[in-house]
């Protein structure tokens, strides 16, 4: 059998990430073939997608694993004719080197293995799960027995020379816009970064260029915060460049991160509140108190749909998160009646939050109203607050209501409590209490032992030895 491309080799070849390969040939795009249970992709086969399909730059084939000859005449050069042990259940190929073998478990599912010896002469033994011919195995043995060769001789090879700016474009294109959400905050950073570095290749990268980097960017005026929001791109963007074998290092590893202030923390108050409502437009209203009801973050109300709304269990499920986990969120008295106020007027649209058009008065998906938020909080006489600062304000209110960060984790739905321990300083009124309340246990038995130990002054000495006794000090 010849040698099928795995999904990995074949997005080396066309230069786009594994999950696009796996995309397409579940659409029918590629065609492939499945050998127990795992999907091949025959060379000639995939010819007519290639002339569909042209990317702006494909890896030279050499970057695939091939052997250096054909199989029949490795055979002959390596086996030596007899070196080749079949049982019932085993077949091995013994290539001076290592061996290949291959066994059938219980199911009669053939599954492929390599043996080899390290550097200490220690024997290993391990499966090849992605192997489905000999061809493929005896490939993967070559690879280890070469690394261990250039491990134990300080040997670095370097398969081809990628520039940063390649990197930039397969990790965006083909990494962030399949798997994250927000890949336009990570296109915001590339830009920056490629700017910088897109003309240097990966392994002249170095953690003093990236140094200059940082310092490039505090002088443009750049806040440490997004400084090092871009250098958590960039390190993103060498760990998969190291999964995909672009290189072998990580030099943003050998880079301290800025030290950023504490995050900035603004809370609106009961009477800002209420001038806000009073301020604002019709239409910005249910935004508000959708806001400072559920903790929901500004891209997460606008695109509420009537599907994820539950008025029957009053109950809100939040589907598009920045986490990627969906959350249940339950919905107030308050918060209830608007929404019930809303789902009367919706007619056909599927969204929540609709505005009417001043031109017809139709009803239109409301997808922006920053200008007025801004204009409410002007007339409100509100100063710094941001529609974020409304997520930040259901999050406090709940830590000083006694709720517990795991419940109030949930409730917005980040990854980690750790950030959710953000809002533990804002508790301030419940500290001030616990504060106090040492302060009066303190000075109670302060007062009392200075009590007991005044009135025994005037004691005789078997006296004062009995109340000492008594004394809660020396119990």
């Amino acid at each position: 059998m010849s040698h099928l491309l795995t999904a990995k080799e074949l997005s080396s070849f066309l230069n786009v990430h594994p999950k696009t390969v796996y995309k397409w040939a579940s659409e029918g795009r590629l065609p492939f073939r499945k050998i127990n249970g795992s999907i091949r992709f025959d060379k000639d086969e995939i010819e007519a997608f290639q002339k569909k399909y042209k990317p702006k730059k494909i890896y030279p084939p050499e970057l695939i694993p091939k052997l250096d000859l054909t199989l029949v005449n490795y055979d002959k050069m390596f086996l030596k004719g007899g070196n080749c042990a079949v049982s019932n259940k085993k077949q091995r190929w013994n290539y001076g080197f290592g061996t290949v073998y291959i066994v059938k478990t219980k199911r009669g599912h053939k599954r492929w293995y390599i043996e080899y010896r390290d550097t200490t002469g220690r024997r290993i033994r391990r499966i090849v799960l992605h192997a489905q011919t000999r061809e493929e195995a005896l490939i993967e043995l070559q690879s280890e027995v070469r690394n261990l060769f250039d491990e134990a001789n300080g040997i670095s090879r370097i398969k081809t020379k990628v520039k940063y700016c390649e990197l930039a474009h397969q990790y965006l294109e083909d990494y962030a816009k399949v798997n994250n959400l927000a890949w336009k905050r990570v296109q915001s950073c590339l830009k920056q970064l490629t700017g910088f570095f897109g003309k240097y290749y990966l392994n002249s990268i170095t953690p003093l260029l990236i140094e200059k980097y940082k310092q490039k960017r505090l002088s443009d005026g750049i806040m440490p915060a997004s400084v090092n929001r871009e250098m958590s791109v960039l390190k993103r963007s060498f760990n998969l460049a190291i999964t995909w074998k672009m290189t072998k290092e990580n030099p943003v590893k050998e880079v301290r991160f800025l030290r950023q202030p504490e995050p900035r923390e603004r809370i609106l108050e009961e009477d800002e509140e209420e001038r806000l409502f009073e301020m604002s437009a019709a239409h910005l209203k249910p935004i508000l108190l959708t806001a400072l009801r559920t903790g929901m973050r500004k891209n997460e109300i606008v695109s509420l749909m009537w599907e994820q709304v539950n008025l029957r269990y009053k109950e809100i499920e939040v589907i598009k998160t920045k986490s990627g986990r969906k959350r249940i969120i339950p919905i107030s008295d308050d918060l209830y009646d608007v929404l019930v106020s809303l789902y009367n007027r919706k007619k056909k649209s599927q969204f929540v939050f609709q505005y009417a058009d001043p031109k017809t008065g139709e009803l239109k998906h409301l997808t922006y109203f920053r200008r007025a938020f801004e204009t409410a909080c002007r007339r409100a006489r509100i100063v710094g607050l941001t529609f974020h600062d409304l997520r930040h304000t259901f999050a406090t209110r709940l830590v000083r209501s006694g709720v517990d960060l795991i419940t109030v984790k949930d409730l917005l739905g980040h990854y980690s409590v750790r950030t959710t321990e953000r809002y533990t300083h804002s508790n301030q009124e419940q500290k001030r209490k616990a504060v106090d309340l040492l302060g009066v246990q303190t000075s109670g038995k302060k007062s009392q032992k200075m009590v007991n130990l005044s009135s025994i002054c005037h004691l005789e000495k078997e006296d004062i030895l009995e109340s000492l006794r008594n004394l809660s000090v020396f119990n």
